[in-house]
């Protein structure tokens, strides 16, 4: 493969693909925990990440039952589409999971129904978790979800493109990207300088990467704050780019993943992609010719935003406690976590995991970042709402005042 990285620093976000598998389904549990035969049931409901996933979660599945012979763990696996309404009905009827695999739980722990963490996981595990994930998983200074997996994101640059466009070096800046960009779009054949999706799949995504590009917020804990002034350059420089024609046409409804899917294919100059992009390419184009940069930004200067899915517990039987801390002892030890994640793709939580692929070139350019990740203000409430309205929303910014589209996103935010 031929590729170069140059990584200083990045952008770190998250994003996990959904790819759908059919349910196993639980089998419920006695009220008291049991089953005939005395052991304890753990129901585990988690997301699709790709076809390895329930595969990797039946193989953890077996491990742990093989040291746990008093354990049974009856596992559901659901597309991201489906989860939501899953764990919402599951909740509603009083079988909620005893532990989920999701994204937003702040709900849940407002509605005291989650384990604090520090009660169904051991010190040494505790510990292990690179603080910044485990800050992120916090509710008024008490965590109640674990970090499961991270994603990061860099500007993937088809090197061949920006040498046939006369550009030399890539950008750092909006303005060198956007130069740089329109002069790969004027070289024809299809071809478009930036790969820009702001459809309904990861508008959240692709806005945060310019809004807080450019100093920009979507809020904290407490309050979410999308019309905040400070991300409307953000937001008028991405009209720039799409004016300019410095973009795939449409980008207001193009999905990130078919549109990598073209990058891949050597039709696009540049395009924010994460960790399993690499493997893309290697199984898809292994000849592309790419580098993997920081994000540009406004002025040029490095920020870090990242994201992660968690595990957690619901607090259902009292005496399953013991038995749900096992099983995240288990998990989450070096030997069993590494492989499950290196396998999906995604970058570890844990120092140790890092640690163990510390020596993996293609994810050294990610794993740079993860201390010092950023996040979306996950912990609030209505970060749920605010992720529905920019995947609704956000793609009208081709055709509107940038400024209309924040406040009617903050609107519906205020409106949920």
């Amino acid at each position: 493969m031929k590729k170069t990285v140059r990584y200083s620093a990045a952008i770190a976000l998250a994003a996990a693909a959904s790819l759908t598998l059919s349910s196993c389904g639980f089998g419920g549990g006695s009220t008291d925990g049991g089953d005939a035969e005395g052991k304890t049931t753990l129901d585990l409901l988690v997301p699709s990440y790709s076809d390895n996933t329930q595969g990797l979660w039946e193989d953890v599945v077996d491990g742990f039952e093989a040291e746990n012979p008093d354990i049974t763990v009856k596992l559901e696996v659901q597309s991201w589409d489906n989860l939501e309404s899953v764990i919402a009905t599951k909740v509603q009827g009083g079988e909620a999971p005893d532990i989920y695999n999701g994204g937003p739980f702040a709900g849940f722990a407002a509605d005291d129904l989650l384990y604090p963490v520090e009660d169904v996981v051991s010190a040494d595990t505790l510990s292990d978790f690179q603080d910044s994930f485990l800050a992120n998983a916090e509710v008024d200074g008490t965590a109640y979800a674990l970090p499961l997996i991270a994603s990061a994101r860099a500007l993937f640059v088809n090197n061949a493109l920006l040498e046939q466009a006369g550009v030399a070096q890539p950008p750092t800046t909006w303005d060198e990207l956007l130069d740089a960009a329109t002069k790969i779009s004027a070289l024809g054949n299809g071809i478009a300088g930036y790969g820009m999706p702001l459809g309904s799949e990861e508008a959240q995504a692709e806005a945060a990467v310019w809004l807080w590009g450019g100093g920009g917020t979507f809020g904290d804990a407490d309050a979410i704050t999308v019309d905040d002034p400070s991300n409307l350059p953000g937001a008028e420089q991405i009209k720039k780019m799409i004016d300019a024609g410095a973009t795939q046409a449409d980008p207001g409804s193009t999905n990130r993943s078919p549109l990598m899917d073209i990058f891949i294919q050597g039709k696009i100059g540049m395009q924010v992609g994460l960790p399993p992009t690499v493997g893309q390419i290697a199984d898809n184009n292994p000849d592309l010719d790419y580098s993997i940069v920081p994000i540009p930004t406004q002025d040029g200067s490095a920020f870090t935003l990242g994201v992660m899915d968690q595990l957690m517990a619901f607090k259902n039987d009292g005496d399953k406690q013991d038995a749900i801390t096992k099983f995240f002892d288990y998990y989450y030890s070096a030997d069993v976590y590494v492989p499950w994640v290196q396998t999906e793709g995604f970058l570890p939580v844990t120092k140790s995991g890092a640690d163990a692929l510390s020596g993996e070139e293609a994810l050294a350019p990610f794993l740079e970042v993860l201390p010092d990740a950023q996040f979306y203000p996950s912990t609030n409430p209505q970060w749920q709402a605010t992720d529905g309205a920019f995947k609704a929303l956000f793609g009208q910014i081709q055709t509107k005042p940038a400024q209309d589209v924040l406040t009617e996103i903050q609107a519906q935010v205020d409106a949920s």
